[in-house]
């Protein structure tokens, strides 16, 4: 890794752990092995480059896992355009969109009660 300083002891040159943090912190690791890589961020914290695209652990996705993303992506939409909405019509000076207060429930409050009993 370029760019690190280096502390010479007798013939040998150890790596200071900023310096390492830094050199990773920078781009990728181009002399390491992606496993290696991986090894050297998790051990010492450094995250990589804001601009690094997120690795996929997994290539070949099955049916299941195909339906279940393709749900995760249909609930993300749907927050997204819900938080637009409320955030246009508090834009808008409407009163926001609220989500229903709780209502007491008698099943609930029983539960409740037979654990204070118990503790």
């Amino acid at each position: 890794m370029a760019g690190m300083e280096t502390k010479k002891t007798s013939r040998v040159a150890v790596v200071t752990e900023g310096s390492a943090q830094a050199a990773l912190r920078r781009g990728p690791a181009t002399k390491l092995l992606p496993e290696e890589e991986r090894v050297l961020r998790m051990r010492l914290g450094a995250s990589p480059p804001r601009a690094a695209p997120l690795q996929r652990s997994v290539e070949d996705l099955s049916d299941l896992e195909i339906e279940l993303l393709s749900y995760e992506i249909e609930v993300f939409m749907k927050a997204r355009a819900r938080a637009e909405a409320l955030d246009e019509a508090e834009a808008a000076g409407a009163p926001a969109l609220r989500l229903p207060a709780p209502v007491a429930s008698r099943t609930k409050e029983k539960i409740v009660r037979a654990l204070r009993k118990k503790v």
